[in-house]
């Protein structure tokens, strides 16, 4: 899963543009055979480059790239003298207690601090090194369900959001624990 494969409707719902990796092939007619690494610099899981094996907590690194890019505004890979991972780069602002510094500066402090501490947390747990340390997509889901609820619970008058959490409809792979990696 990445940023460039997430398209938007005009009713701006979510919809998975390409599933690179996880296509389906019918084993007795086609194989898919990878010798080399495979997919985006800065969304792999950490893992898949000693083992070569993808997991659903490698969706679940991707998905909290994804994340951090919505929360900074900033590419999974930073360039420049210092060039380093997204993840790196806000952990080293946030080893400051500065959680304002890493906000995409386009919200115009347009958001509940505390929502933007939770997801950003949930983000980084998403993106640990180790797969098993990541929460599964389905706590994934509950908690920025809560996050997007205290972010509502907060919201000042000229907010945007819908009243009720309960008109976002999560897709329903999400709740399938035997489906594999969704997307790249």
């Amino acid at each position: 899963m990445k940023t460039n494969n997430i398209l938007l409707n005009e009713n701006l719902e979510a919809r998975i543009a390409d599933f690179g990796l996880s296509r389906v092939f019918n084993n007795d007619v086609i194989s898919h055979v990878t010798t080399g690494l495979v997919g985006t610099l800065g969304y792999l899981d950490p893992e898949y480059y000693s083992s070569n094996q993808l997991s659903e907590k490698s969706d679940v690194f991707s998905f909290g790239v994804v994340l951090l890019e919505i929360i900074t505004g900033k590419p999974p890979i930073i360039q420049g003298p210092e060039r380093c991972h997204l993840k790196q780069w806000v952990n080293q602002k946030l080893s400051r207690g500065d959680i304002e510094s890493i906000v995409d500066t386009r919200m115009h402090g347009h958001y509940d601090i505390n929502s933007v501490w939770e997801v950003t947390d949930l983000a980084r747990r998403c993106t640990d090194d180790s797969s098993a340390q990541r929460p599964t997509m389905s706590a994934v889901v509950k908690e920025l369900e809560e996050s997007l609820y205290l972010e509502i619970s907060t919201e000042r008058p000229s907010a945007n959001f819908p009243s009720d959490v309960s008109v976002i409809e999560m897709p329903s792979i999400v709740d399938t624990p035997e489906s594999g990696p969704i997307a790249r």
